[in-house]
């Protein structure tokens, strides 16, 4: 039987390749993302090896962050990657360095700043400003002589070059040495277009500066070479960006040889005071980053194999499929072997092995591809600012293994259920035909438990769009329930593909004749095959679909949100954390073209046991900017201590037109990029800066409908502003003069001084903005579940391909009668396309379902959220179904016209 299984892969080759592809592809999947996460993970140590190199000892300011950032640890300098913006707090001084350098064992140290600097390009626009890649600063330190850098304790490679610091070797020029010198990496000054000797134009949280650009250094720093930026200056001009003269992010101590390091670690802690730096030995931070890392990666594998699954899941359908056709077709040899002997286990494990070598040649193949897919996933993730590090590709014995375990297992499951039909064949029985009607029994039973999955699943599905908020309890009965309705929907296709292909046979018939009802009897044929094949296509289907709907719902909400009540032609302000300068409501006022200029604070404040946020503006200015639903009272009301209350926070509060309140000003708002950014009503919340607290009456004269452009309170700029974090604007909204919006953009940042860091968007770009997140991950899904959709493809053309061989005489017959070439060729491919479309609109159908049922999650963090169905995406994937049925028919086809007329006739 060993022989038997052996001479049957090799005898049938050809109509298993389209299997072997599907096993392949999804093997691939998964191998790549294994040998990805390897390679990606060993990447990540190497960086972090290097940015240790030499480090015994590294002193930290606890206000930074930690050297590993989440996608990749700094592989140029220790700690870069923890750079905060404009932190101001550090307890690491010089005096602090020098008692340090005392130490004995210490062979030297680097005391390391941090920071962010946007760039200008040489044409004026910012350099990365619109994605999430790192711009990295830190300073340049060549050595105490500022030669030979035997001050940072790194060894020289390329000699005692003026000016030079071994972490950044130099390309061209020198390294920067005085207030208005910087040095770029290479990349970035080609980015940007900036040559030696340049005037670079930057800002760190604010006004833009400009110095002269002296050096161009090379670095291995992963952000930096995903496509982030790298600045540098000299120590004391550095300090003065982003700290006190003085103080530093990080020290690294590189220690004698012999010298115990924990030891040397404890020594260090000693010096430092009781709070604001910690010491960590150099064995003891790298293994603190391997474990991140492994952390980190492990959550991308974790995310890229579920995907994986998805496309083996669908190749089970093929595979599934494939087996139980060539069992058909093999009914008369099965019947033979069990005539002469063979016993039902036999045949049973004559099948399985053929799966398993099957699978096994595959998996041998979809290794090789995987190693491909591997390489090619860092650059792509590269492209989101993913900041991965380069690397060779690692194989561990683990990938291969699992991998080949993985796809010959899958397949002899799949083959596992037709090899026992095989063994159910009687000697007799089987002699007389060739491809048998499924039991009427099987498929009672099959739409009975079809009919209970879906109806389990559509009943929990009910019960999750009730449900408001995407706690992980209410995410895990959401994916149960879609598991359960499409596994129900999968079981129901043979019972659903009976009248839905009958309506499509009506088209068919109708416009293409004889080869219409031709195509539409053949699909009927055999609903079970029929209905494995549409269903690999609409589980991808259903994915996209319901991905496609939840991510268009909620860029229309989104948009809603951003511009909700906005009337302003432009919104200003700044892409960090600091808030515009007062008076620039003024500068923006004189500028021509401009009607209103509206300045916008934020602050918290609490009263009647609430904890709210109040937006200050100028309320006559505001008026032109923003439309507000007053409910009660009127906006031009407002003045000094009297203020408008959202109709929401008025009913949690009890207040009313004419109440007075005693708050508690303080606290305020980070200044932010969106409106009503991160604020919440919960009565716990308490200020991030309770010495700024103030009691303050008030007087409520109006109440307005709730809306995300304003917060819960309405009140002037000056009862607002003494009590925000920055006491500086979190925003301007301008308002153009008619028909002057247009050109208005760059003389509103003319006005303010051109900064790189300073936002000017009109209501377009904010949806764009807001919206931008959402494109990318959608595209990210359809490229991961492309996959799924390719092996879909692959189980249609297997299914007509082997179809055609089944129905070889009868083909010969309709030839015989007077069907020509052309007509077989039209019947075969109406029979894909009808096929292709049942699939898609079952996907389509169950996706929509699916995310309109699950679109309740968002309601609490998204309030604007409803179902809304992009018609043309939608539009577009039956188009796209029905040129997949198009395409794929294309070999069947060929093949089915080019047989000879009287062989088909004379075959059995």
């Amino acid at each position: 039987m060993l022989r038997t299984a052996l001479r049957n892969v090799l005898a049938h080759k050809a109509r298993l390749i389209m299997t072997a592809l599907a096993i392949l592809l999804g093997v691939a999947f998964v191998s790549g993302t294994l040998v990805f996460a390897d390679s990606t993970a060993n990447a990540l140590r190497n960086a972090s090896a290097q940015s240790l190199k030499g480090v015994a000892v590294s002193v930290r300011a606890e206000a930074a962050t930690t050297a590993t950032d989440a996608a990749a640890p700094d592989a140029a300098a220790p700690g870069m990657a923890g750079a905060v913006d404009g932190r101001q707090n550090s307890v690491l001084d010089s005096a602090l360095v020098r008692k340090i350098r005392a130490l004995p064992g210490v062979a030297s140290v680097r005391p390391l700043v941090h920071g962010q600097v946007t760039l200008a390009g040489k044409d004026g626009r910012p350099v990365n400003a619109d994605t999430n890649r790192q711009n990295l600063a830190t300073n340049y330190q060549p050595g105490q002589d500022g030669k030979d850098g035997k001050d940072s304790g790194f060894p020289l490679e390329d000699g005692h070059s003026p000016l030079k610091d071994s972490h950044f070797p130099l390309k061209e020029g020198r390294g920067p040495a005085t207030a208005d010198e910087l040095a770029l990496d290479a990349q970035t000054s080609a980015k940007a277009g900036y040559r030696i000797g340049d005037t670079v134009r930057f800002a760190t949280d604010g006004p833009a500066l400009a110095k002269k650009l002296v050096g161009i250094v090379s670095t291995d720093n992963p952000q930096v070479t995903a496509g982030g930026t790298l600045t540098l200056f000299d120590t004391r001009t550095a300090q003065t960006l982003f700290h006190h003269p003085g103080r530093f992010d990080e020290i690294a101590v590189a220690a004698d040889p012999g010298t115990d390091a924990y030891a040397l670690t404890d020594q260090v802690q000693a010096l430092l005071p009781d709070h604001g730096a910690r010491a960590t030995s150099g064995a003891e931070l790298a293994a603190e980053q391997s474990a991140e890392i492994a952390k980190n990666t492990g959550y991308l594998t974790k995310t890229l194999l579920v995907f994986a699954g998805v496309a083996l899941f669908v190749g089970v359908f093929l595979i599934a499929n494939t087996f139980t056709m060539l069992i058909a077709q093999r009914s008369r040899e099965i019947a033979l072997l069990r005539a002469v002997g063979a016993s039902r286990r036999q045949v049973v494990r004559s099948v399985l092995v053929e799966a398993a070598l099957l699978g096994l040649v595959s998996s041998v193949g979809g290794f090789a591809l995987g190693l491909g897919i591997a390489a090619a996933m860092g650059p792509l993730l590269n492209t989101t600012g993913a900041a991965l590090p380069d690397g060779p590709l690692v194989i561990t014995p683990a990938a291969p293994l699992a991998s080949l375990a993985l796809g010959v297992l899958v397949t002899v499951l799949a083959a596992w259920l037709p090899s026992r039909k095989a063994a159910k064949i009687a000697p007799v029985a089987a002699l007389s035909s060739v491809d048998q009607a499924p039991p009427a029994r099987a498929l009672r039973v099959r739409n009975v438990l079809g009919t209970l999955l879906t109806g389990a699943g559509v009943l929990v599905m009910l019960y999750v769009s009730t449900l408001k908020t995407s706690a992980p309890s209410n995410l895990m009965v959401a994916m149960l329930g879609a598991a359960l309705t499409l596994l129900g929907v999968i079981a129901l296709a043979p019972l659903l593909s009976r009248p839905l292909i009958t309506l499509a046979g009506r088209v068919t018939t109708r416009f293409f004749g004889v080869g219409g009802k031709l195509a539409k009897e053949n699909a009927l044929r055999n609903p079970r095959r029929t209905a494995a094949t549409a269903s690999a296509l609409m589980i991808g289907l259903a994915l996209i679909t319901g991905l496609t709907v939840g991510a268009h719902s909620s860029q229309q909400a989104m948009a809603k949100e951003a511009t909700q009540g906005l009337t302003a032609d432009y919104k200003v302000n700044y892409g960090t954390a600091r808030g515009l300068d007062a008076d620039a409501t003024g500068e923006l006022a004189r500028v021509p073209g401009v009607a209103a200029a509206a300045p916008v604070a934020t602050a918290q404040f609490d009263t009647h046991g609430e904890s709210a946020v109040i937006t200050g503006t100028d309320p006559k200015a505001f008026g032109k900017a923003v439309r507000l639903d007053f409910r009660a009272g009127s906006p031009h009301d407002i003045g000094p201590g009297r203020i408008a209350v959202s109709d929401e926070f008025a009913k949690r509060a009890g207040l009313h037109v004419g109440a007075t309140l005693d708050a508690e000003m303080g606290g305020g708002m980070d200044s932010g990029n969106a409106p009503n950014a991160n604020k919440t009503n919960n009565k716990n919340t308490t200020s991030t800066a309770s010495k700024n607290t103030n009691s303050k009456k008030l007087t409520v004269v109006g109440i307005y409908a709730k809306t995300r452009t304003v917060d819960e309170a309405l009140g002037t700029l000056d009862d607002v502003l003494p009590y925000s974090v920055t006491k500086q604007l979190d925003r301007l909204l301008v308002k153009a003069e008619p028909g002057r919006a247009g050109g208005l953009e760059r003389k509103i940042r003319a006005a303010l001084g051109d900064s790189p860091l300073l936002k000017v968007r009109n209501q377009e770009q904010l949806v764009k903005d807001n919206n931008e997140s959402v494109t990318t991950v959608l595209s990210m899904m359809y490229g991961l579940l492309g996959m799924a959709v390719a092996i879909a493809i692959l189980g249609i053309v297997n299914t007509l391909a082997m179809s055609v061989f089944e129905r070889t005489r009868e083909i010969g017959m309709l030839r015989a009668i007077g069907l020509d070439r052309a007509g077989i060729r039209q019947m075969v491919r109406l029979e894909s396309v009808v096929i292709s479309l049942f699939g898609a609109v079952l996907g389509i159908g169950t996706g929509t379902f699916l995310a309109w049922a699950a679109g309740g999650l968002t309601t609490t963090s998204m309030q604007e959220y409803e179902t809304v169905l992009p018609w043309d995406r939608l539009g577009t994937f039956l188009v796209l179904a029905l040129m997949i049925g198009v395409l794929a028919a294309i070999w069947p086809a060929r093949r089915a016209a080019r047989l000879n007329m009287l062989r088909a006739i004379q075959s059995t």
